[in-house]
């Protein structure tokens, strides 16, 4: 791996995936349709039962945590930068 020379801070992102979701690779990557653009993001931290759409852009520091029993899906091209984001979101594809 290797930290893109476009990142403007010298450090890599913190990143904290908490709950059995995250436990397992297997299970790790059915939680991304793709890995979301990380450039510029400072902190993320996941809780609960949570799903990232393609083309998902993270920055500045985020926070998703799912309620237990609640599911948060983060939608296919959604930029989430300096959020919070807890509760339920299902968003559905018609």
């Amino acid at each position: 791996l290797e930290m893109s020379h476009l990142r403007q801070f010298p450090t890599v992102p913190i990143v904290q995936l908490s709950g059995s979701h995250f436990k397992k690779v297997k299970d790790f990557l059915a939680r991304f349709e793709t890995i979301p653009d990380l450039l510029e993001l400072d902190h993320l931290t996941v809780s609960g039962d949570v799903t990232f759409g393609k083309g998902v852009s993270l920055k500045g520091t985020v926070i998703v945590i799912a309620n237990h029993g609640d599911r948060i899906d983060i939608p296919s091209g959604a930029l989430l930068e300096n959020k919070i984001v807890s509760g339920n979101l299902r968003i559905l594809q018609h």
